[in-house]
C-alpha cells in the first residue's frame, strides 16, 4: 500500500500513476481515469483485457473464464491488494 492515505497506487506503463478505490475492479478503476482499456467482457466475451502484471499483487472474488499466464490479470475482474505496475495490452 501507499504510504499515502493508506491507498493502492496503480502505476500504468506508458501512462500516468493512479488510485485505486477498493469498492472497484482495476478495470474500474483505470477507465473513472479515463485511460483507454480493451475489453469485451461486457459484451460476453472474456480475456480481451489481458494485461501484464509487471510488479504487485492482485486478487479474484472468483476464477477468472479466460485463461491467462502467471505474469497476466484481467482487470475486469481482479482488484489489487498492493500498489501494482501493469503494462496495458
Amino acid at each position: 500500500m501507499s504510504k499515502f492515505n493508506n491507498s493502492i497506487m496503480i502505476e500504468i506503463k506508458d501512462h500516468n500513476t493512479v488510485c485505486h478505490k477498493s469498492d472497484k475492479t482495476l478495470l474500474e478503476s483505470i477507465e473513472a481515469n479515463k485511460i483507454e482499456v480493451h475489453y469485451h467482457c461486457r459484451e460476453g466475451y472474456c480475456g480481451a483485457c489481458r494485461t501484464t502484471l509487471l510488479e504487485g499483487e492482485v486478487e479474484y472474488k472468483s476464477d477468472p473464464l479466460a485463461f491467462i499466464d502467471d505474469n497476466e490479470i484481467l482487470p475486469c475482474c481482479c482488484f489489487p491488494t498492493t500498489d501494482i505496475k501493469i503494462e496495458l495490452g
